[in-house]
């Protein structure tokens, strides 16, 4: 039996997430049936505020009571456990799924809140941003998702604002695939994550889901407050080829947003 994240078991998010251009695994069984494929996009009849029509097995997307993104407002400042981020050089893997380009990492570099450690599985990219702050979206936004042992995902989210241009988004920008489901794998080529994530550890923490279908939810959100930078012409790059792929930010209710810079902060290796 998979693990059981709200909506979904584990094994069947992972095929999900297949469907959605996400995927986060392979190997992982589950005992519930296979999920439809059902195509979605960003617009017009198959866009965000339509994804929950698509399949009965993106209900969530419509349904769901804690989904991502978010706008982060007010947030409650508290001390919360180190965050530690061990992102290690891995094999440069790019794929083009039609939703966003993302990096997909070998085995090895992790993200520790507290005591739970999660393995980091790949990175992708959106833009405008996806979770916005007192209402105001930056012009791109990457997503690391993260898994823990017992199945349970974590994901950390950076925003970019325009500046000087970003070295390691240029690497993975000139190797970047211009047709859908192409790869580019380049073994001679290394990537490391941590080169795009900020030196200031402080982070808003809140409970969300995926931000594409199935929008399974049960997902611990960390966005990192300080920004990165890249330049107009790599937020171009991107945009030109991917278009606009960001959900609109979804209601907050009851959840706790946290603010952790009244904690201890953490490191990086």
């Amino acid at each position: 039996m998979g693990k059981n994240i709200k909506g979904l078991t584990f094994g069947t998010l992972v095929a999900s997430l297949l469907v959605a251009g996400s995927a986060l695994a392979s190997g992982t069984s589950g005992s519930a049936p296979s999920v439809p494929k059902a195509h979605w996009g960003y617009s017009g009849s198959e866009g965000p505020s339509n994804w929950g029509k698509l399949s009965t097995a993106y209900a969530l997307c419509s349904s769901g009571h804690q989904q991502s993104p978010v706008n982060i407002t007010k947030p409650q400042h508290a001390g919360m456990a180190t965050f530690d981020i061990d992102y290690r050089s891995t094999p440069l893997n790019i794929v083009n799924n039609g939703h966003t380009i993302q990096v997909n990492i070998a085995p090895g570099s992790s993200m520790t809140v507290g005591h739970r450690k999660y393995q980091l599985l790949q990175f992708h990219f959106h833009t405008p941003s996806e979770n916005i702050v007192s209402g105001q979206a930056y012009p791109m936004e990457v997503h690391f998702v993260h898994k823990d042992q017992d199945g349970n995902l974590g994901v950390l989210g950076v925003f970019f604002k325009q500046g000087a241009e970003n070295l390691a988004l240029g690497e993975i920008w000139s190797k970047m695939p211009t047709s859908v489901n192409a790869v580019q794998a380049h073994k001679k080529i290394a990537v490391n994550a941590l080169d795009l994530v900020p030196d200031n550890r402080d982070y808003y923490r809140f409970l969300g889901s995926l931000t594409t279908p199935p929008c399974s939810e049960g997902v611990q959100w960390h966005v990192a407050k300080t920004p990165i930078e890249a330049s107009a012409g790599q937020i171009s790059k991107f945009t030109s080829l991917i278009g606009q792929n960001a959900r609109p930010v979804q209601q907050l209710g009851h959840r706790l947003l946290i603010d952790s810079s009244a904690g201890s902060g953490g490191s990086a290796h």
